[in-house]
């Protein structure tokens, strides 16, 4: 039995006439009560009761009628499936992004992607460091990532798509939450909350005060960006974070520009060898999501 011939059955056994069937389907009625006649042979059963003005199901034929009607619906949404999945339109994506990240970029992001891409379902892991979502993507269990450069591994490609300075949040009650930008000198007798010093965001701090004539005096290291100003609002010391941060407000933090401040950038990153459908259509949704940000990165990101 045939996908084709259930659907000549489906067309006779609901208009309940040949010439009216055939007429739906666009083709001559001669071929297509052969076709019902062969299907019959091949079942071993009478399907139809034919007269001269209408057809009348047999109970075989009414089963076929039912549970066709459902085989037919289930090979249509199958194929749908398929080309969706072949288009890149829909399926699981792993993506991993950085904990500054979640501020800034990653919104728009899954805000864009669901809006022109609603089949596609982003298994998200955020809160990471570049070198754990390098290792995740090599092995397999990403299939992308937001994260900052540098990237040691050659397996994996990346674009940038923002540039951003740092800033520094204080506590509000800080002499230095004055409402005017505040140098890199400023801060040498302040106590740093830092990103592990695996992070690019920890050696890039260092590398600032170290041109500013002095290392700065870290008391907490902690990697979640939300859980660090919670301790900056609780005068745990200050932090200094990527401008994008700002979007997170909270009690007892203040925000302020750093003079000279260095920039960072943040790429969308994947394996080499990933020619998938899907990842393209992701990158696409990323150039797409980060196009009309304040610090957007004058490169959109590139095919896979």
């Amino acid at each position: 039995m045939e996908i084709r011939q259930l659907n000549y059955f489906i067309a006779v056994a609901e208009e309940r006439h040949f010439g009216r069937a055939a007429k739906r389907l666009h083709m001559a009625q001669p071929p297509l009560s052969q076709q019902i006649r062969q299907l019959e042979e091949q079942l071993g059963v009478r399907l139809l009761n034919r007269t001269t003005r209408r057809v009348e199901l047999t109970a075989a034929g009414q089963e076929l009628l039912d549970r066709g009607r459902q085989i037919v619906n289930a090979v249509g949404t199958l194929r749908a499936d398929v080309y969706q999945v072949g288009q890149g339109a829909s399926g699981v994506l792993r993506v991993g992004f950085s904990g500054s990240a979640t501020y800034g970029v990653m919104p728009p992001i899954v805000r864009q992607a669901k809006q022109v891409l609603p089949g596609l379902s982003l298994a998200l892991h955020g809160e990471m460091l570049t070198p754990a979502m390098e290792a995740g993507l090599r092995d397999g269990t990403l299939d992308a990532a937001l994260l900052r450069p540098p990237i040691a591994s050659h397996e994996i490609d990346y674009s940038i798509v923002t540039r951003e300075p740092l800033i520094v949040a204080l506590p509000s009650f800080s002499a230095l939450a004055v409402d005017r930008p505040v140098a890199v000198h400023e801060l040498q007798d302040q106590e740093f909350i830092s990103y592990p010093p695996e992070s690019v965001l920890y050696r890039t701090t260092a590398a600032m005060c170290r041109q500013a004539g002095f290392q700065p005096r870290i008391t907490q290291v902690i990697s979640e960006t939300s859980t660090m100003l919670s301790f900056v609002a609780a005068g745990g010391g200050i932090a200094v974070i990527p401008a994008s941060i700002r979007a997170l407000q909270l009690e007892g933090v203040v925000y302020r520009d750093i003079e000279q401040a260095p920039e960072v950038e943040l790429a969308v990153a994947w394996r080499r060898e990933d020619r998938s459908a899907l990842l393209q259509s992701f990158l696409d949704v990323v150039g797409a999501a980060t196009k009309g940000l304040p610090n957007r990165a004058p490169t959109p990101p590139g095919s896979p």
